[in-house]
């Protein structure tokens, strides 16, 4: 009975020593901390989860990551890039999904892979080419200032492209991803949406005006838009742009002024600020 005791003893003193253990710890900052960007893309999102090393006053290229051996582009475990929809990337198609990103830095190219096996990490010994999704090759720029914390960024958007950019020391590398046949999908919802069902009336029409389709359809669109919706002054201030595009001055600048009285009612002064202006444009 008392070694039962002795022992029973010996347990709770191990674990109350463990238990000051736990509640000694330290949260400590990550040496290389990590990000995630959600950007929203053409009809989708595009992800990248990464971690951020810092250069602390190293020689990073041609050293720390020497030229011609495949870098985990980051740190910690790999970069992951994902695409919510079917893009092209430097002319390439890739299909929608999530990839890990690796690359090849050498002084006047790097190469950049996008790969299949998400549970590789850092481990690029064990690179299997087979699982890569895409190669390709872009040129490295050389910047002016110096950029500390290695970052990726999503640059230069428009509704159906934008630029990845890599920077780090002294370092920029950036590729384009192309959003595959936008236009054909927005298309095919409004022929679906819109011409069919009828709705929805000024999402339609606006993207008639941006892209410099029918504007005769567009016009048609946002008059059954602003008939549903009396009071929404930026309606009318996308009927008053495309009457302006049409040529139609008179019209233009009469629909101007509702928006005016519209926005005035609703206290919203950028858009009062924006009928003045096309009321100027259309004398």
């Amino acid at each position: 009975m008392l070694q039962q005791l002795k022992t029973l003893g010996a347990a709770f003193a191990v674990a109350a020593v463990c238990a000051t253990g736990v509640k000694a710890q330290v949260k400590m900052p990550a040496p290389s901390p990590s990000q995630n960007i959600k950007q929203a893309f053409g009809l989708s999102e595009m992800i990248i989860d990464y971690s951020r090393p810092s250069v602390k006053g190293r020689v990073i290229f041609g050293d720390l990551v020497p030229y011609g051996a495949m870098w985990r582009t980051g740190a910690n475990g790999a970069t992951k890039i994902t695409f919510g929809e079917d893009v092209k990337i430097e002319g390439n198609a890739l299909p929608a999904g999530t990839y890990a990103l690796y690359t090849i830095p050498n002084k006047d190219s790097w190469e950049l892979m996008l790969y299949k096996d998400l549970t590789l990490g850092g481990n690029v010994a064990n690179y299997k080419k087979e699982n890569e999704a895409l190669r390709f090759t872009v040129k490295p720029k050389v910047l002016n200032d110096k950029v500390e914390t290695f970052s990726i960024d999503v640059t230069d958007m428009t509704s159906s492209s934008a630029n990845v950019e890599l920077t780090w020391e002294k370092t920029k590398v950036s590729f384009n991803v192309l959003v595959d046949d936008l236009d054909g999908k927005v298309m095919k919802g409004i022929q679906t949406n819109v011409i069919e069902d009828n709705r929805p009336y000024f999402q339609a029409a606006n993207y008639y005006y941006e892209n410099n389709k029918d504007l005769v359809k567009a016009s048609e669109w946002v008059d059954k838009a602003t008939a549903q919706n009396p009071k929404a002054y930026y309606m009318f201030m996308l009927k008053a742009k495309i009457q302006a595009k049409q040529g139609d001055k008179k019209g233009a600048t009469a629909t101007a002024q509702q928006v005016i009285t519209l926005a005035k009612d609703a206290k919203n002064d950028d858009y009062v600020r924006m009928a003045e202006k096309v009321i100027a444009e259309n004398k």
